[in-house]
């Protein structure tokens, strides 16, 4: 009898990265240590309670169908909520979708064949690697450089990789995993990239609201590249909603808009509930963002503070979303950051950290660089530093 296999596209699919440490981390807690979790974006923030009440208090007989591009309610609302952030579009120009996960994906799939290359600099959010496997879209890394904290690669990086199956350019801004943010000069050579090549610019902007000292410039703003835009964008970390599943595909480009509107009818339509909420998150008065924004700047000041104390340790100051990248003196991250949940503790406590080396295309970089998410409160964002600089004492592959 012969074995059932499964598909080519399984077997490449590559695990998160980040979830790997999981089982440690279960192990460390059943021993009775206290594990600071630093290693994954779910903020602390408790979601808004109007959000949740929306949700609560909505009164229907039947929980049905929304339509494929999502309430126009919501839509409609979207219009409001960008163009007071400088964006204008019609809500024609959005379909909601599924967590910013499945634009990513109507993204690709709209714009690419199987074959077609899409170019992302490095380190970049490790489910876009993912989304590409399912598209059978290939990833293009070029490097950005922590000693510049992780700017965008200059335009030659980028021209020496372009061949005739490059099809797009996804940035995220702002960054994530380096928590870099992109400026309007560096998003206009993005544009000058995108129409000399005829390249669609996907712009992932998840922490739009989440800029500490510049203002946020989105891709949407660029002028005379109406066609080539496309904005990814979702409630998940705005408003600590990550489980609403909501997001929204955004492009002025009437073709590619009704493309990926092919495939928001294969899969009927964005979840009712979390829709419901996202709605309302958008009538939140306009200072909420005051002090979400003041609470992440100051973890972030005090992580990065500290871990430039430590010896051996550099970590450049992130502008904007709530990740920050470290180079630590160890021969690999993957082997630390196992270390810290298997064999480590300082007075019963430990710390969870991403291995950069999950943010790479290229295989061997981030070796010596972990993304920390400052998602937790101060107090114990101190006492995980205090675990940390600890650790790097005791580990015995230092370098």
């Amino acid at each position: 009898m012969s074995m059932l296999t499964i598909s080519e596209r399984g077997k490449i699919m590559p695990p998160s990265p980040i979830r790997k440490l999981v089982p440690y981390a279960e192990a460390a807690k059943k021993k009775g240590i206290t594990v600071y979790h630093l290693n994954i974006g779910q903020p602390d923030i408790e979601t808004p309670k109007p959000v949740l009440d929306a949700v609560r208090k909505s009164d229907f007989k039947i929980l049905e169908y929304s339509h494929s591009a999502g309430n126009e309610s919501y839509r409609k609302k979207l219009v409001e909520y960008y163009k007071k952030n400088g964006i204008d579009i019609d809500y024609t120009q959005i379909i909601i979708t599924t967590g910013g996960s499945e634009e990513i994906i109507f993204g690709f799939m709209a714009c690419m064949d199987a074959g077609d290359e899409v170019i992302i600099p490095e380190p970049f959010y490790a489910n876009y690697n993912g989304f590409a496997v399912a598209a059978g879209v290939n990833v293009v890394p070029i490097k950005s450089n922590i000693e510049n904290g992780f700017a965008l690669p200059p335009i030659e990086d980028f021209e020496k990789v372009i061949t005739k199956k490059t099809k797009a350019i996804v940035v995220c801004n702002p960054n994530n995993p380096t928590g870099y943010l992109y400026s309007k000069n560096e998003m206009e050579v993005l544009k000058t990239i995108a129409l000399k090549y005829n390249l669609y610019l996907f712009a992932d902007e998840a922490y739009r609201e989440f800029c500490y000292e510049s203002t946020h410039f989105s891709a949407m703003q660029l002028q005379g590249c109406d066609d080539n835009v496309v904005l990814m964008d979702t409630i998940s970390k705005r408003y600590s909603s990550c489980g609403a599943r909501i997001g929204a595909l955004i492009t002025r480009n009437k073709n590619l808009f009704d493309t990926a509107m092919k495939f928001a009818q294969a899969r009927l339509s964005p979840p009712g509930f979390g829709q419901i909420a996202g709605e309302a998150a958008i009538d939140l008065p306009d200072n909420y963002f005051d002090i979400t924004k003041a609470e992440y700047k100051a973890r972030r000041d005090l992580i990065v503070k500290r871990l430039n104390a430590m010896k051996g340790v550099f970590c450049p100051n992130p502008g904007g979303a709530f990740y920050a990248m470290a180079s630590l003196p160890i021969d690999d991250s993957d082997k630390f950051c196992q270390w810290l949940l298997e064999d480590f503790n300082y007075n019963k406590q430990t710390v969870m950290l991403a291995p950069a080396t999950g943010f790479y295309g290229t295989v061997g970089l981030g070796k010596n660089e972990v993304r920390l998410a400052y998602v937790l409160n101060l107090d114990s964002i101190e006492r995980a530093m205090d675990c940390l600089e600890n650790a790097l004492e005791k580990y015995p592959n230092k370098k």
